[in-house]
């Protein structure tokens, strides 16, 4: 839990008495790999802080899924559209490897925002870092070359997306495997 609150800390430090309201609020959950952490139809209840594991986001075809999303190590994951709205996700959230999150509900959450001194701070620093995250994907699928979009995401975090299979990858960077092969041959 230290790891969380230092990210905390990070963006608008808590007191202890704040600290001890919304730590007192998370659950641990430990995941196993390829666990589906929410299911396309349900509604998000949870924001969850990573605090070890690979999760992706994707919508699931019959063909191969569209993944739009990988979080990691020190991130929150939740089905954030779905979470605001409580109305049902139109994709689905999954562990890559095994996981340890620590979740709130989001009523738990509304209560640490009208109880703490800075929770709503947190929660509006934590949701533009979202909207800048979304933002620069979509604007990299726009204006870079395939290519371009597998070294950025390589060069971001290399060690971890060896992690990942390279069919998500392809996916994520809007390509087919055999392109994303081609472009690996390429580089090498």
């Amino acid at each position: 839990m230290n790891e969380i609150r230092k990210f905390i800390d990070n963006i608008s430090p808590m007191n202890d008495s704040d600290w001890e309201l919304f730590s007192s609020k998370l659950q641990k959950v430990e995941l196993k790999k390829n666990t589906i952490i929410l299911e396309i139809g349900k509604t998000e209840n949870y924001l969850s802080f990573i605090s070890k594991g690979i999760i992706r986001l994707y919508i699931p075809r019959e063909e191969s899924d569209l993944t739009f999303g990988f979080l990691f190590d020190n991130e929150f994951v939740t089905a954030y559209d779905s979470f605001l709205t409580q109305s049902p996700s139109e994709y689905q959230i999954e562990t890559l490897t095994e996981t340890i999150l620590w979740k709130i509900s989001n009523n738990d959450l509304q209560e640490v925002y009208k109880k703490t001194n800075n929770g709503n701070i947190i929660g509006r620093k934590m949701a533009e870092k979202m909207f800048l995250v979304k933002s620069k994907r979509e604007l990299s699928l726009l204006n870079r070359t395939a290519e371009e979009r597998y070294l950025d995401l390589f060069s971001d975090r290399p060690k971890l997306l060896q992690q990942i299979p390279l069919k998500y990858i392809a996916s994520y960077i809007g390509i087919t495997p055999q392109a994303l092969s081609r472009i690996r041959k390429r580089i090498n």
